[in-house]
Formats: structure tokens, sequence, C-alpha cells
């Protein structure tokens, strides 16, 4: 099936495997919590136990170096496109209140990207992302 929309994140290339996984977890949870459309139905297995709902569609992840998270965010932004970012100041914060104040005490120009996440219709998604690679 083909989707009209696309979820795309992308996330440093020379972070820790760790780190890649959750900025990539942090940036996932906002795009649903942003988009609740973006989520499908609750599962339920063949015994009746009940589970959370997902993505209804693939999300796409990439990996890129700073410069061009920079240029993937100011292009996402630029086209109206619902954007989430992870800085690498956040990696040294514990709390959502705290996230939102590292997040907010950096101008856009200097943000430390480790992590872009875009939401929107497939086209203007994947020229936002184009010149980077499907993650490995």
């Amino acid at each position: 099936m083909r989707f009209d929309t696309k979820i795309a994140i992308a996330v440093r290339d020379d972070l820790a495997v760790w780190q890649k996984l959750n900025v990539t977890a942090f940036l996932a949870s906002g795009i649903v919590a942003g988009i609740p459309e973006t989520a499908g139905k609750p599962y339920e297995d063949g015994s009746g136990q009940h589970y959370l709902e997902m993505f209804r569609q693939p999300v796409l992840v990439y990996a890129a170096d700073g410069p061009l998270l920079s240029v993937i965010r100011e292009r996402a932004c630029g086209r109206d496109l619902a954007t989430g970012i992870y800085t690498e100041d956040l990696f040294a914060t514990g709390n959502d209140d705290d996230n939102r104040a590292t997040v907010g005490a950096v101008a856009t120009a200097d943000l430390n990207l480790v992590g872009v996440a875009v939401y929107g219709p497939r086209n203007p998604v994947d020229k936002v992302f184009k010149g980077a690679g499907l993650h490995p």
C-alpha cells in the first residue's frame, strides 16, 4: 500500500547506537502525539490480549550528519511540515520540562541537532530529506 503521507526521521550518523535508538523513539512519539491520525487501531492477539496501537504507516529512518540535519529542519519548517527536533543537549536532561527549557534557551541557528522528524505529504517530505540516505 502506498500512502499519500510520509513519516521520516533522520538521526545523526555519528551517535552511539543507544543514542540513535533513543532519539528515534522520542521523535516518533512526537509525531503520534502531535498528529493523532498517524496512529492505527489497537491490536488484539488470538487469545484476546489487548495491545497499544502503532503507526498506521511505515516510518523511514535516515542517517545524516549535523549540517544536513540543519538543512532538513530548515526545509521542513520552510514548507510548514509537522517537524520535531532532538538536540544533543537533551541527552543531559531527565524530564520533559527540562527538555523544553533546554531547547528554548537556544536560538534556531545554534541548535545542535541530533535528530529531526517530519510528517506530511509524501512528495514534500521526500524533498526535505534529499541528500540523506536510509539508515543502514
